[in-house]
């Protein structure tokens, strides 16, 4: 069980660039505390300090003598407890998002961690005694009482870990070391990657990671190659100390789940989506047997478009000759995705409504901010935040519409509590990718020409390639990585070398790779933060082709279903969450069908360019 929330995951597209913008919200954060030193703050962490040796005291060695209203109570303190420092942690790690590069942040947020290490501690005979209960007592305990069943797939989830739990002993110490584990070299990876600056030819000045990938979709060849130029030169400067973090990391990794008798690197991913490992072997398998039909006919494509023989690195974010370059304010970002809400259900648009008036988004881009998009749900009393860096390109709007769906769902999912309300990783990628759906569907049939309507259908096929193809293309490289590490020490050429394996299979013959590509691979904070995470958003993205074609065939009730899902949390299994749509997962030619709608959609362009 989790003692505070997860680092929130950076989505996937989140890079964008303009300005003149209107008045871009920043968050308020009071609603969590309204200072490092509130009193509010003090008073939750002596009462969490006190909770967690009370809860020790009065439930070691207990738990298995519980009978069901005992076991309640039981839950209700523990869930309790998980809501303060979740709220605590929150509200110090946001802060430290806001400005990576204040000294007094990252102190603060390393302090809460240390303390809250600390005191919660005592908990982490919880769950090992909890599993500990045999299957018998745990099935008639907790389907006698209607109130204690509803926490039991959290308590599934849970035991699903039976076999790779460790003494107690071990657990306690790995629960004490991860702040000088996993969590230092996160820290290292995120304030390393904050700090560089990129000198970019043609450009008046430094600039930081976000604005130099945001002139990789330049309508002008020569600054997306400069930026290209720019980014490598950098990642090449510093490429032993990210070659470092993936080593330990992977290292550490492959430690513990040696210690947890984990089959695979990917187990532990897979048991905490609730997913299984086949489901995700089909999804793999189905998309890289698809890369001939989607990316690499499609940038055959866009290289015909763009009157090269060979596409650049550089080129294959880049916009369309035919593409109008303009500048997407605030104000038309926000109605444009509130109408698409608005237009599939007056509640979804109700829903996003404080995002916007309540000082739940951070949009601007600030010195020190972390780069990339994400929704923090925070705890469920409270509310999630979502961050952006909004520069203004019509796609950031599409990033909007992504995290305001996530933001969308967790307010859904809150009323499940602490337990339940988080949603598996496969299923929590569907609100923010159907958000994006509805919004690219409002601009396709408001398309004034077929001009237009070629710009927008290139623009989400490329979306949907860089969802689906890039991010199992990382889940390889993640997988490469895991296994090369096991045998030994990588350096940063071995590395580079996986990297490049898996690009040059999934973008295809239309690309020449530039020196220097080879390390792009040190930029992307999944690897570090979450590994094998990414195959979630190709979960995501198939899900929701799915879903949208229920939702255009008429599906009876279509949206009390889709409201339904979302408001179970991480309360169902997909295969459950999914019954009402008539989908299934696990079975491989539900794949098919997602990729089937990228690939009419290629269709549809090369029908245009006949």
């Amino acid at each position: 069980m989790r003692t505070f929330p997860d680092r929130p995951v950076f989505d996937a597209n989140a890079n964008a660039g303009g300005k003149d913008l209107g008045s871009l919200p920043e968050w308020n954060l009071d609603d969590l505390y309204t200072a490092e030193d509130a009193p509010a703050l003090k008073a939750d962490m002596a009462w969490l300090e006190a909770a967690c040796a009370d809860f020790e005291r009065d439930y070691e060695g207990r738990l298995a003598t519980l009978d069901a209203a005992g076991m309640l109570d039981c839950i209700h303190r523990y869930e309790r407890i998980e809501q303060v420092a979740g709220r605590v942690m929150s509200y110090a790690g946001l802060r430290y998002y806001q400005n990576t590069l204040d000294g007094g942040r990252a102190k603060f947020m390393s302090d809460c961690q240390d303390k809250i290490t600390t005191f919660t501690t005592p908990l982490v005979f919880f769950s090992l005694e909890f599993n500990r209960i045999e299957d018998e007592t745990y099935i008639s305990l907790f389907s006698d009482d209607p109130a204690l069943a509803r926490y039991k797939p959290a308590f599934d989830r849970m035991r699903a870990m039976r076999p790779h739990q460790l003494s107690d002993e071990l657990e306690k110490f790995l629960h004490d070391q991860s702040v000088v584990g996993a969590a230092a070299w996160n820290r290292l990876f995120d304030e390393t990657m904050a700090g560089l600056m990129f000198t970019v030819e043609g450009e008046p000045e430094a600039l930081n990671l976000e604005a130099t990938l945001n002139l990789l979709s330049e309508q002008d060849r020569s600054r997306r190659e400069a930026a290209a130029h720019g980014l490598a030169k950098v990642f090449a400067s510093n490429i032993k100390i990210f070659a470092r973090v993936h080593n330990t990391l992977a290292k550490e990794k492959e430690i513990e789940d040696r210690w947890r008798k984990m089959p695979t690197p990917q187990t532990g991913r897979h048991l905490s989506n609730h997913v299984e490992p086949e489901v995700v072997e089909a999804l793999r398998n189905a998309v890289v047997a698809a890369y001939p039909k989607l990316s690499h006919r499609y940038y055959r494509l866009k290289a015909k478009w763009l009157g090269l023989e060979k596409m650049q690195v550089w080129d294959r974010n880049a916009p369309l000759p035919t593409e109008e370059t303009r500048t997407v304010g605030w104000d038309e970002a926000r109605q444009t995705v509130n109408d698409a809400y608005a237009a599939f259900s007056p509640e979804l648009a109700r829903l996003a409504e404080p995002f916007f008036d309540k000082g739940w988004i951070d949009a601007g881009v600030k010195p020190g901010k972390a780069p990339g998009a994400f929704a923090h749900p925070t705890v469920t009393n409270v509310h999630p935040y979502v961050m952006l860096n909004y520069l203004g390109k019509p796609r950031d709007v599409m990033t909007l519409a992504h995290e305001l769906g996530h933001g969308v769902h967790q307010v859904l999912a809150a009323p499940q509590g602490e337990m339940l309300a988080s949603t598996p990783l496969t299923l929590a990628e569907t609100a923010s990718v159907f958000g994006e759906m509805l919004t690219f569907r409002k601009l396709l049939a408001g398309a004034r020409d077929d001009q237009e309507r070629k710009t927008l259908l290139a623009g989400k096929v490329e979306d949907m390639i860089n969802t689906v193809v890039r991010q199992i293309a990382f889940y390889d490289f993640e997988c490469k990585l895991h296994a090369a590490r096991a045998e030994g020490e990588l350096t940063p050429e071995d590395i580079n070398a996986l990297w490049m394996s898996v690009q040059s299979e999934s973008l295809g013959d239309a690309f020449e790779f530039m020196p220097g590509y080879e390390t792009f691979w040190a930029y992307i904070p999944h690897f570090v933060h979450s590994p094998f995470y990414v195959y979630a958003y190709a979960f995501g993205d198939g899900l929701v082709n799915a879903l949208y074609a229920a939702y255009e065939e008429g599906l009876p009730d279509f949206q009390a279903k889709y409201f339904e899902m979302l408001k179970a949390g991480g309360s169902k299994h997909h295969k459950e969450l999914l019954a009402p749509f008539g989908l299934d997962a696990s079975d491989p030619k539900f794949w098919d069908k997602g990729l089937s709608m990228i690939s009419g959609m290629i269709d549809e362009l090369e029908r245009y360019d006949g």
